[in-house]
């Protein structure tokens, strides 16, 4: 069974998958953008345990040794509010993204390091 997953981007794609006609490849200035936390998942058998804390963690920690000083994540507005209310919003814009054709709100945060 897959507990939890996520990861981080040195990309300006802040969410999509690779078959997403919109994604933007190119790299991101450790000195000037924020890095993106993204695709967070957590089985509801293991939300509230830590798992998705401990994932955060790593990819704040490896986006830091890759010299970023900012992390930017959208999120499911529903999903993960309080990792998102412990360690990470700081300023919340809601956007609204196509996938698959159905629009999904989506919630921006981001963290200085």
């Amino acid at each position: 069974m897959i507990v939890g997953c996520g990861g981080w981007s040195k990309r300006k794609t802040l969410y999509g998958s690779d078959h997403w006609t919109g994604r933007e490849d190119a790299l991101l200035d450790p000195l000037r953008d924020a890095a993106k936390i993204r695709a967070f998942f957590i089985h509801p058998d293991w939300a509230r345990r830590g798992v998705g804390g401990m994932i955060l963690q790593a990819c704040e920690d490896a986006a830091r040794a890759a010299g970023f000083t900012r992390f930017e994540m959208g999120g499911d507005v529903d999903r993960g509010k309080a990792l998102r209310r412990e360690r990470l919003c700081r300023c919340q814009t809601h956007l609204d993204s196509t996938v698959e054709r159905r629009i999904l709100p989506v919630l921006h945060m981001e963290k200085q390091a």
